[in-house]
């Protein structure tokens, strides 16, 4: 369960108290542990990433439209894109010191679940989508304002950071080549994606995510650190 620290730091810090406690308790609840403690009769994150996922992506849209009128469609959307992938809001969740207080069922622990970036990504959405259904969108501003802005303004997300786009004009320097994204694994609970990029019907590399574009890009981001560090 959360303990008492942390949500007295999110207080402190974030000025964040939640009103229904269930509702915190249930972002930070892989579904192992629901599987393991039928007793507890808590929901796990699963609905509540949905839900944040879909909030992120409108509050971070919203910010860059009005704080970087300066970039144009393509270039808003791959910044938009480096900024809700895996890299981007796992960090946020170690940043937040949320991967401590993650419920984890023995097996997912010891397989190292509370390691995988996947999974702090999906909590550092439940999160909000939970402080959305709790207190509004204000609430989500007020939060990200201190957490997420204030990164997103000191340049470690930049534009260019669309690792498809990227890995196609990296193979295509010397004219045009076939690049195929195939999902060679999926699983419903949790949600979970595993693609392979090849070209020209070679395997690169693969990536997982918890939808298919974010499988994806980690995907395409793998192929390219093999192909620049002269792994081909």
């Amino acid at each position: 369960m959360v303990s008492t620290k942390f949500i007295k730091m999110l207080d402190e810090k974030y000025g964040v108290k939640f009103h229904d406690a269930r509702l915190l308790e249930e972002a930070f609840t892989h579904s192992s542990y629901v599987n393991e403690n039928p007793k507890k009769t808590l929901g796990d994150y699963e609905k509540l990433e949905f839900l944040g996922d879909a909030v992120l992506e409108f509050t971070v849209s919203d910010y860059l439209y009005r704080h970087y009128r300066h970039l144009n469609e393509g270039e808003l959307t791959r910044l938009r894109s480096n900024i809700v992938r895996t890299e981007g809001f796992s960090k946020m969740a170690l940043d937040c010191g949320f991967k401590p207080e993650i419920n984890l069922g023995v097996g997912e622990e010891k397989a190292g679940g509370r390691e995988r970036k996947a999974l702090l990504e999906d909590v550092f959405e439940a999160f909000n989508g939970a402080l959305f259904l709790d207190q509004g969108i204000e609430a989500v501003e007020s939060f990200l304002k201190q957490t997420v802005y204030p990164v997103i303004d000191s340049g470690f997300f930049t534009p260019s950071r669309d690792f498809k786009t990227d890995l196609q004009e990296y193979l295509q320097q010397n004219g045009s080549v076939d690049i195929e994204y195939k999902v060679i694994n999926e699983s419903q609970s949790p949600s979970s994606f595993r693609v392979e990029v090849s070209v020209n019907g070679q395997v690169l590399a693969s990536g997982e995510g918890h939808n298919k574009k974010k499988a994806e890009q980690q995907a395409a981001q793998h192929a390219l650190e093999r192909l620049t560090e002269g792994g081909k």
